[in-house]
C-alpha cells in the first residue's frame, strides 16, 4: 500500500512537472504590424518575425501587411498585432487621440529607435514637376490611406504654401501602386516616406525609357516643426541611390520606431528588443536599415513617444543613458 501510495506521489509529481513544462513552453503568438509589400517596413518586419521566432523560445511571430503607421497603431490599439513598426510623428498624434486618432488615444510605448525615415517626392522628366511649387494643377499621390505617407505628405504640402484639396488633383495609393500610376502617366508625382533603398522606387528609375526625378524639399523643415513640435529634421537621399538618381536629394526626415501596447509585458518587451540587438546582423540581412539599428541611438530624444519599461531594463543593463 505504501508502494501504491508512493506511485501514485510520483505520478502525481511528474504530471505538475509535465503541465508545469508545458505552461513554460506555450507558444506566446506575436502578430508584427508592417506595411506594404513595395516598403521597407514588410521586409524588415518579416526578418524580425524569423529572428523572433529562431531565438526566442516559446515566441511564434508572423509579419501582417498593412497600410502603414495608421493602421499598425489601430492594430496594437485593438489588440490585433503586438507589435508594429511606425512614425515618431504619427505616434505622437496617436499617443495625444489627436488627427487620425481624434478621441481614441492610443497607449502606445517606445520599443526601439529603428532607422531615419525619408520623405520621398517623386516625379519623372516630361510631367512638369521641378520643384514644389510646380506640383499645384498637377496629379499627385499622397499615399495610401492608413499610412505616415499621408500624416506627413500633408505637412511637408502645407508647410510649402499649398493646400492639399485645391492646389493638385490627389490620389491615395501605396507606393508601388503609385509608381505604376507614375509609369503609366496616371498621376505625374507621389509621395513615399521610407527607407533606403526602398525597392519600388528602385524599379521606377530602372524601368526602360524613364529618368527619375526627386523633388527638392528640405527647406520646408523649419515650418513643420514650428508647427508639429520639433520632431522632423533635413537629410538627404544621396545621388545614385535609385538608378538614374544624379544629385543629392535634400529632404524632410522622421524617425522610426518599434512600439507595443504598453500593456505588455515587461519580460516579452525586454526579450524582444535584446533578441533584435543582439542578432542585428540578420536584420541587416533582411533589409540593411537595420544598420542602423544601434545602442548609441536608442535615445529618448529620439522618440517622444514613452519607453516600455521592458525595454528600458536592457538599454539600462546594456550602460545607454536615455
Amino acid at each position: 500500500m505504501a508502494w501504491n501510495k508512493l506511485t501514485v506521489s510520483a505520478v502525481a509529481l511528474t504530471a505538475v512537472a509535465l503541465a508545469g513544462a508545458a505552461l513554460a513552453q506555450a507558444v506566446n503568438n506575436i502578430a508584427i504590424a508592417t506595411g506594404g509589400t513595395g516598403g521597407v517596413y514588410y521586409p524588415l518586419g518579416g526578418g524580425m518575425a524569423n529572428i523572433l521566432s529562431k531565438y526566442v523560445p516559446g515566441m511564434q511571430a508572423t509579419a501582417r501587411v498593412t497600410g502603414g503607421s495608421v493602421d499598425n497603431l489601430r492594430l496594437i490599439h485593438s489588440g490585433q498585432s503586438e507589435v508594429g513598426l511606425v512614425m515618431v510623428d504619427v505616434a505622437l498624434d496617436a499617443l495625444k487621440g489627436e488627427d487620425k486618432f481624434k478621441g481614441s488615444p492610443v497607449a502606445v510605448r517606445t520599443l526601439m529607435v529603428l532607422y531615419p525615415n525619408r520623405m520621398h517626392v517623386v516625379s519623372v522628366e516630361g510631367t512638369g514637376v521641378i520643384n514644389m511649387a510646380t506640383l499645384k494643377g498637377k496629379r499627385v499621390s499622397t499615399g495610401s490611406p492608413g499610412s505616415a505617407t499621408e500624416v506627413m505628405a500633408f505637412r511637408v504640402i502645407e508647410a510649402a504654401g499649398l493646400d492639399r484639396d485645391k492646389d493638385m488633383r490627389r490620389e491615395r495609393l501605396g507606393v508601388a501602386e503609385s509608381v505604376n500610376a507614375l509609369k503609366d502617366r496616371r498621376i505625374d508625382a507621389f509621395f513615399w516616406v521610407g527607407g533606403l533603398p526602398t525597392a519600388a522606387v528602385t524599379d521606377l528609375g530602372a524601368t526602360p525609357g524613364v529618368k527619375i526625378a526627386m523633388i527638392d524639399h528640405a527647406e520646408v523643415v523649419d515650418k513643420m516643426n514650428a508647427t508639429y513640435g520639433g520632431i522632423y529634421s533635413s537629410g538627404i537621399i544621396p545621388a545614385k541611390t535609385y538608378p538614374g538618381q544624379l544629385k543629392d536629394n535634400p529632404i524632410a526626415v522622421v524617425q522610426n520606431i518599434l512600439v507595443a501596447n504598453a500593456k505588455m509585458a515587461d519580460q516579452v518587451a525586454y526579450d524582444i528588443v535584446k533578441t533584435f540587438i543582439e542578432k542585428r546582423d540578420e536584420l541587416i540581412a533582411a533589409h540593411g536599415e537595420a544598420a542602423s539599428i544601434l545602442l548609441e541611438n536608442q535615445l529618448r530624444k529620439n522618440s517622444t513617444i514613452p519607453w516600455h519599461p521592458g525595454a528600458e531594463r536592457y538599454f539600462k543593463e546594456r550602460g545607454v543613458k536615455m
